[in-house]
């Protein structure tokens, strides 16, 4: 993470077009055309006063809301913001599936490869300066890693280029990764003929690439390590989305057999389709970084790119959703994650209700002593779950969220304040990493992703045990393993 606004910079690739990176034919980046774009984007909320990485903070020219029209949006937002998650039910995990969280192990956080082969961080620690051969090897262990252990999950390549002020008129190519799991029906085309357009998506986001200088710079918590962790939290929840949706099959399948209705007839199960057109998709940012200092042009490459074209990138007109950008349910960014004791505030009171319920599952598996870590010196990861409404201010960290969040996607911005002590300095390496934190936000992540789509039944392959574990008075539900 480099100090962060948002404006458009660079010549758009073909989106999904097949490449053959190192020697594996899958959809891959090309960064056909050149010269540079530079288009303002509109704002629809710039705060008065923005941090940016740089080390500081710069006024904007945007005023302040009347007290009239604070009030107003505060009782809107408490509508709302008690559901943000909300756009599907939200059940929270039983204390059996915490309990059998996926978890990573020790080696696939390890950050020496030549110990670990199978490590999820170690490729990644490694200079990843866009165009670079690193950038390069480090894309092609995330294909590896998806098509050989999560081959259901769709690979799209988004890109673009850009000048820098660091390279002058030379094109750099930027290289968005999407990863997305959708219900398998959508693939199909079936299920009523519901299409991709239908699926409102959670989207976990983080960047890959690091700093131009200082050279050799690795930036583990910057970020290596997020990336990683998204890697394991879409291993850990992989196999209940497809339990899940096979049982959603499978009780369609007998419906139709017992009311003798075809699969596609409208008397199938209506109302609970329309809560399961859910996906989750990955997104590994490329281009975050400034190149000399942080500006509008000179950072968010990658993400500035990527919110113009999935905004300019309609839909079939019958679909739920005009286009893929409206599409996201909540974006949840990860920055700067993997050194001890971090502080994570709610920076954004319209998804404060998200941050409360990652909160609670922090606190819920540190009460079951199933994290790593002690409690940080203000108790949790994540404190500000009480935070009233006047305390929220229209300031915030400038980060890849910020195309997003000016496009009207709500963001939930899981990066520390303060930053770790190593940011941006040669320390930042996988020597200087907190592995259990690593592992511990791995682990609250996942079950944040299980919770919003909906896995408490499927989590557990044996969901036996779960069933042996509830009558023996183990407890199922959140109420018996609060604080």
């Amino acid at each position: 993470m480099g100090g962060k606004v948002g404006i458009k910079g660079g010549a758009f690739g073909n989106a999904s077009e097949s490449f053959p990176l190192g020697g594996l034919n899958c959809p891959g980046p090309s960064h056909p055309g050149s010269g540079r774009e530079n288009q303002a984007m509109a704002r629809h909320s710039k705060p008065s006063v923005v941090h940016n990485h740089q080390g500081g903070y710069h006024r904007s020219s945007s005023t302040s809301l009347s007290r009239h029209g604070l009030l107003l949006s505060a009782l809107l937002l408490t509508a709302t913001n008690t559901g943000i998650s909300g756009v599907n039910a939200y059940t929270p995990l039983s204390t059996c599936s915490l309990r059998n969280l996926p978890s990573a192990s020790t080696s696939d956080f390890d950050i020496h490869l030549d110990s670990s082969p199978d490590s999820l961080l170690a490729p990644i620690l490694i200079p990843r300066v866009p165009g670079t051969e690193g950038s390069r090897l480090v894309q092609q262990h995330f294909v590896d890693f998806f098509t050989s252990q999560l081959p259901d999950w769709t690979l799209e390549w988004q890109n673009s280029t850009s000048t820098t002020p660091a390279t002058g008129d030379e094109q750099i190519p930027f290289s968005n990764l999407i990863l997305r799991r959708d219900p398998p029906w959508i693939a199909k085309g079936d299920h009523k003929k519901k299409k991709e357009g239908d699926v409102k998506r959670l989207t976990l986001a983080a960047h890959y690439d690091s700093l131009y200088r200082p050279e050799g710079f690795i930036g583990a918590v910057d970020s290596a390590a997020p990336c990683a962790i998204l890697m394991q939290v879409a291993r850990a929840v992989d196999g209940a989305l497809g339990r899940r949706w096979e049982g959603i099959e499978a009780a369609r399948r007998k419906e139709a057999e017992e009311s003798g209705l075809g699969l596609d007839d409208d008397g199938l199960g209506s109302e609970e389709e329309e809560e399961e057109e859910k996906g989750v998709q990955i997104v590994l940012f490329d281009g975050e970084e400034a190149w000399v200092r942080w500006t509008d042009t000179d950072s968010t490459y990658g993400s500035r790119a990527l919110a113009e074209a999935w905004e300019s990138s309609p839909y079939e007109v019958s679909s739920t959703h005009s286009n893929r950008l409206e599409s996201i349910s909540l974006l949840v960014l990860l920055d700067l994650l993997g050194a001890e004791n971090p502080r994570i505030p709610s920076y954004f009171w319209d998804t404060h209700g998200a941050y409360g319920d990652l909160a609670k599952i922090e606190g819920r598996l540190r009460a079951l002593g199933l994290l790593e870590t002690a409690p940080p010196p203000l108790g949790a990861f994540l404190p500000d779950s009480e935070k009233p409404y006047n305390r929220f201010t229209r300031g915030y960290i400038q980060d890849d969220h910020v195309p997003f969040l000016e496009r009207g996607i709500k963001v939930l911005h899981l990066i520390p304040t303060p930053f770790p002590t190593v940011w941006h300095t040669m320390l930042d390496d996988g020597e200087h990493l907190n592995l259990p934190t690593v592992r511990d936000w791995a682990k609250i992540m996942t079950a944040f992703v299980a919770e919003w789509m909906d896995l408490d039944d499927v989590l557990v392959s044996q969901q036996e045990s779960c069933a042996v574990e509830e009558e023996k008075g183990g407890g199922s539900s959140m109420e018996k393993d609060e604080l």
